[in-house]
Order: C-alpha cells, then sequence, then structure tokens
C-alpha cells in the first residue's frame, strides 16, 4: 500500500513563503484579514515559522515550514465525535466537511496545532473569486480544515496511471508546496517504495520526525544539521523511537 510522504530540508529553506501562497490558491484557502490575525483567528493550512539560533553577535534565523504530517496513529480521528475526520486507505488523515459539526476537538487534540477553523465565511475580493479551484471545495463557516497533502492531486495521478494500466511514477505526484519551492525544499512521494527519492530523504541520519515521542507516527520529516539531527538513526526506525520514549522518560 502506498504510503505518501513529505521530507523538509530546513537547510535549503529560506522563507520566501511560495509554498504558502501555492496552497491557498491549491486549495481554496480564503485570506483571512487584518482583523483576524488580530484576534487569533487566521485560516492557513500551511505556515512558515522563524526560529532565531545562537547569541549575538552570530544570530541566524531558520525557516520551518509547518503543516499537518499525516499521523499514522492521528489523535484528531480519534477525538471527533461526528466521525468527520478519518483515515484513508493509503493512511492520510481526510475530512467530511459536511459532517463536521465544529466542536473543535480534533484542534485541540492535535499536538502540532496545525487544525483550522473557520470563523467566518470565506470571501475572496474582486477577481480573485475567479481563482478558485474548483477541484477543491469550498469550505464554509463554523467547520475545521487542514492540509490534505493536495489529495485532489493524489487522485488525478492514481487515476490516470490507473487508466494507463501502470504505477505511479516518483516525482509524477508533487502537491502545491513541493511544485512551488524555488529551492527543492519540499521531496513528496511514496515512503514505502525503498527507491523512491523521499524514502532514502527518510533513511538520512539528518532526518528527524516532529514530536516523535509521542508515537503519532508523522509522515512529515524534517531534515537539517547541528542541533536538529537527531540521533543519527533514520527517522521513524524503531532505535530511534527508543531514545526518544527514554529521554521522555527521564525528563
Amino acid at each position: 500500500m502506498t504510503e505518501w510522504a513529505m521530507a523538509i530540508d530546513l537547510d535549503r529553506c529560506t522563507g520566501c513563503e511560495a509554498c504558502v501562497v501555492a496552497c491557498r490558491g491549491e486549495n481554496n484557502v480564503a485570506v483571512s484579514g487584518p482583523d483576524a490575525v488580530e484576534r487569533g483567528r487566521v485560516t492557513e493550512w500551511l505556515r512558515v515559522e522563524r526560529h532565531l539560533e545562537g547569541t549575538y553577535p552570530e544570530v541566524r534565523m531558520r525557516f520551518k515550514p509547518v503543516l499537518c504530517v499525516q499521523c499514522d496513529d492521528a489523535p484528531c480521528v480519534k477525538v471527533c465525535p461526528v466521525s468527520a475526520t478519518y483515515e484513508t486507505e493509503d493512511g492520510l488523515n481526510a475530512q467530511i466537511h459536511p459532517r463536521c459539526i465544529g466542536t473543535r476537538a480534533c484542534a485541540h487534540a492535535c499536538p502540532y496545532t496545525v487544525r483550522s477553523f473557520n470563523w467566518r465565511q470565506p470571501h475572496w475580493d474582486g477577481t480573485l473569486e475567479q481563482c478558485i479551484n474548483p477541484d477543491v471545495a469550498v469550505r464554509w463557516k463554523g467547520i475545521m480544515e487542514k492540509c490534505t497533502f493536495c489529495i485532489q492531486r493524489i487522485r488525478r495521478v492514481e487515476d490516470t496511471a490507473r487508466e494507463e494500466d501502470r504505477e505511479v511514477s516518483d516525482f509524477e505526484m508533487q502537491p502545491a508546496c513541493a511544485q512551488s519551492c524555488p529551492t527543492q525544499a519540499i521531496t513528496f512521494g511514496d515512503r514505502s517504495d525503498p527507491e523512491s527519492r523521499v524514502s532514502e530523504l527518510f533513511r538520512s541520519p539528518r532526518a528527524q520526525l516532529p514530536l516523535e515521542e509521542l508515537g503519532t507516527g508523522p509522515r512529515v520529516a524534517y531534515l537539517t544539521k547541528g542541533e536538529w539531527s537527531g540521533s543519527g538513526e533514520p527517522a521513524g526506525s524503531s532505535a530511534n523511537s527508543a531514545k526518544s520514549a527514554k529521554s521522555a522518560k527521564s525528563d
């Protein structure tokens, strides 16, 4: 079974936010506006965090794209009272928007803070409304939403491969964020294929899974050097998991 996954190289990321713009355009994520920002009610599927490292005068800023990590054992799926959030056959965390009743239980359960609640009806000014992607449903006020790994693109590629009686090739499927990244910091593919590029990156000693010690099984790995390099074991490996659990227990 296909295991869609993503590897993000933080040493390549420049914080340009081209991925954020592409994500909003591809998935019909409306602009929240200054009032919503001031009240902390922004709707976003992908954000770029900024982290300062070092001490003056040798200070460095590191950029980190943050999105839904598509957990193998997702807390959000467990807490939804109406099963609006569910796991697809290929392991992605999807959502049935008409079923959502807006309890926000999934947002409270998510340790990655990557779910957004629609506080208002989405709106596009002027001609921006003509840019709405017909392949993605526009969500409405009062429900939750999040990154889907551009599932509409995944299904399109899979349908094409099925019609042509072949397997999906590596790099054939690209979510909007990966396609738009000018430094190629984002790699997407099938983690179950040992020869795929994303699988190689997951095995890299530079790879680290976010909050791996929680046992959620994230499908997004971050690659970097120095203090971010983790244990040196492949991301998601049993050795790395055991070390993380031991560290958390000692704390």
